[in-house]
């Protein structure tokens, strides 16, 4: 976890590095200094990997792995157990990153909040968590947990939690006043995403907040910016996952349509015979021990097992790369 105390009595942090794992401190830093804060979803080990190695400074772990990994069509359906086996996945992949858990839909209760994000800090080995609205039920929410010493990330504008009353995933926040209002509670939040909002607004708030914004389809004023990594990286082109992604991310690569090629290629060559070649089928069989597991094979009677093995062994054997 990168939650581990920094030494503040016997000295101060240093300056941050790559290879440096990110914290609050190193993250308010980069906010007083004006330099962005990159921030993308992941959910589990090699994904977190890929984070890790470009040195991006959040990982959220969110409750969007319901519709990008488990296919629904909104983000209600995840349970905490299943966003706990996403957050420990990443975990174990991620060094460097600040590491931030979604609070899942019906987990913040007045009784629930602060135990359900203990264990996502416990049980998920993240560093902070995320919580979703501004209403004043989420808001007490945010209070409590600041309290028990859970650093808090709000999420205001589309909230997708909200679908139910909002009636679908609609904009929100588009001035100011609603924006404001929406918003987590200045004193309880660590940083803040606002998610499709107007840039104007999104602009206004990041101006008036003294924390982080993270926008996510609002607009390139805010402090830093999030994107869900299936949605940059294009990895699917399902009609599925084309009805869910959204129309502000930008896809930085195809790597979907990368998999699909390699499939195809590997269905190819395993239904006409050319793979495995030799090349890899590495693991050979000397001459001694070939012959005795052939006698061995025709003791018990499995002669057509014996001409089977003898015609591989010969194939491989006067193949271009064969083994020795």
């Amino acid at each position: 976890m990168s939650n581990v105390p920094e030494n503040s009595v016997y000295g101060v942090p240093k300056p941050q590095n790559l290879n440096q794992r990110v914290t609050l401190t190193h993250l308010r830093q980069k906010y007083r200094k004006g330099e962005p804060i990159t921030v993308v979803t992941a959910y589990d080990y090699p994904f977190s990997v890929h984070l890790d190695t470009a040195g991006i400074d959040i990982c959220l772990v969110g409750d969007s792995a319901a519709m990008v990994v488990h296919g629904h069509d909104t983000t209600l359906p995840i349970s905490l157990e299943e966003m706990l086996v996403h957050c420990r996945s990443v975990a174990r992949g991620a060094s460097r990153p600040l590491l931030v858990g979604g609070l899942p839909f019906g987990t913040l209760g007045d009784e629930q909040a602060v135990d359900t994000a203990v264990r996502v800090l416990k049980e998920g080995e993240m560093d902070a968590i995320k919580l979703e609205g501004g209403l004043p039920s989420r808001i007490t929410a945010a209070k409590a947990i600041v309290e028990a010493g859970i650093a808090v990330i709000g999420h205001v504008g589309l909230t997708p939690q909200a679908i139910s009353v909002l009636g679908g995933f609609k904009p929100q926040g588009k001035n100011i006043i609603s924006a404001i209002k929406q918003w987590l509670c200045r004193k309880q939040g660590v940083s803040v995403v606002l998610e499709c909002v107007p840039a104007p607004v999104a602009a206004a708030v990041t101006s008036a907040l003294r924390i982080p914004t993270i926008g996510i389809g609002a607009g390139p004023f805010c402090s830093g910016q999030v994107l869900v990594y299936h949605d940059q990286l294009g990895m699917m082109q399902h009609p599925h996952h084309a009805k869910v992604t959204p129309k502000f991310c930008k896809q930085f690569a195809r790597v979907g349509d990368v998999i699909n090629k390699a499939l195809l290629e590997y269905k190819e060559e395993a239904t006409k015979g050319s793979f495995p070649g030799p090349a890899h089928s590495p693991y050979n069989i000397g001459i001694d021990d070939m012959n005795g597991f052939l006698n061995e094979l025709q003791k018990l009677g499995l002669d057509k097992a014996a001409s089977s093995a003898a015609a591989a062994a010969e194939k491989i054997r006067k193949a271009p790369d064969g083994g020795s």
